[in-house]
């Protein structure tokens, strides 16, 4: 065979492979969403000016704004099972956050700041009022620089699992750019990330590291994920942005001069979960926390009667 014919076959042979990926992709993308497990229909929209987001308003009393984990899996689902108590008392807001669940997922680079401008801009044009917020896992670093930049927007803040101030800290090194930029490619950093976000790869999550129990892992939960992982245009671009540290920020001088009544929830079995809160007491003395028994990162999931019972001391 000449030269010329070997790269022919060879153009050949890659062509097919490319467009073969592309045909799994397309397939585990409708697939994921399949079930419609997650409906904007009955959710509000908030036509913010990096794209639309979709929230829920319920129930009647003070505001009080629930924010999920940062996670391309993660959504306001995460609060169902705490979220229809609360509007007894509060008129609770739930949004999916930009790049999450039913919200708009463009191609871009996430970071701290544009969080911290969503969270800012959503309680000013939609919520109207100061607020009390609950947030979730990495979700807590943008909540803390939105409250210490805007101090007047918020009240008490609860933050269940926040990240420890060290990992806040760590920004984007030279390799994770690289890893960032093979993410970005359509085709194969597509299929990467569908690996990474597979029905295995969320259930080894959910056994390994949010639950205690693995038997109280639904199957229903993790297809709720699964599609939420796979929904709009771009869902990758946050995992990616997230894997690589563009959503970090150094919060501890921002805690210093918080003067906000800051309330921390650990599961008592995550990882570390102890020196975690004192890294945050350290920065200031103020912050009071505590932890809810036989649970990991999720205890809003996976024991929300106990995590209800912490908000209402809290925010009484």
């Amino acid at each position: 065979m000449t030269t010329k014919n070997k790269l022919i076959t060879a153009s050949i042979l890659s062509s097919s492979s490319i467009a073969a990926i592309s045909l799994i992709n397309k397939c585990i993308k409708i697939s994921a969403t399949s079930k419609s497990l997650l409906d904007k229909s009955q959710m509000n929209c908030f036509h913010w000016r990096m794209g639309n987001i979709y929230y829920t308003t319920s129930g009647s009393g003070k505001p009080l704004l629930l924010v999920h984990d940062l996670d391309s899996a993660a959504s306001s689902y995460e609060w169902h099972k705490i979220r229809s108590a609360l509007e007894k008392k509060y008129t609770v807001y739930s949004l999916d956050l930009l790049g999450c669940g039913e919200s708009e997922k463009p191609c871009l680079t996430y970071t701290n700041y544009l969080y911290v401008q969503l969270i800012s801009d959503f309680i000013k044009s939609v919520i109207g009022h100061r607020t009390d917020v609950i947030s979730s896992g990495a979700s807590g670093s943008f909540m803390i620089m939105a409250c210490s930049n805007n101090p007047d927007l918020f009240d008490r803040i609860m933050l269940i699992n926040p990240d420890s101030i060290n990992i806040c800290s760590q920004l984007p090194g030279p390799y994770s750019k690289y890893y960032k930029r093979f993410l970005d490619f359509p085709i194969i950093g597509t299929l990467l990330y569908h690996i990474a976000v597979s029905k295995s790869s969320l259930r080894k999550s959910f056994t390994d590291c949010y639950f205690t129990d693995p038997k109280a892992v639904k199957e229903s939960i993790i297809d709720t994920y699964y599609e939420s992982a796979h929904l709009g245009f771009s869902p990758k671009s946050v995992y990616a942005c997230v894997r690589c540290n563009y959503v970090n920020c150094n919060i501890s001088n921002a805690l210093k001069k918080i003067d906000n009544s800051i309330y921390l929830i650990g599961g008592e079995k995550k990882d570390q979960i102890k020196d975690i809160f004192l890294e945050y007491v350290d920065c200031n003395p103020a912050i009071e926390y505590s932890l809810i028994s036989d649970t990991k990162h999720l205890p809003h999931m996976e024991k929300p009667a106990e995590l209800l019972a912490n908000i209402h001391t809290f925010f009484s």
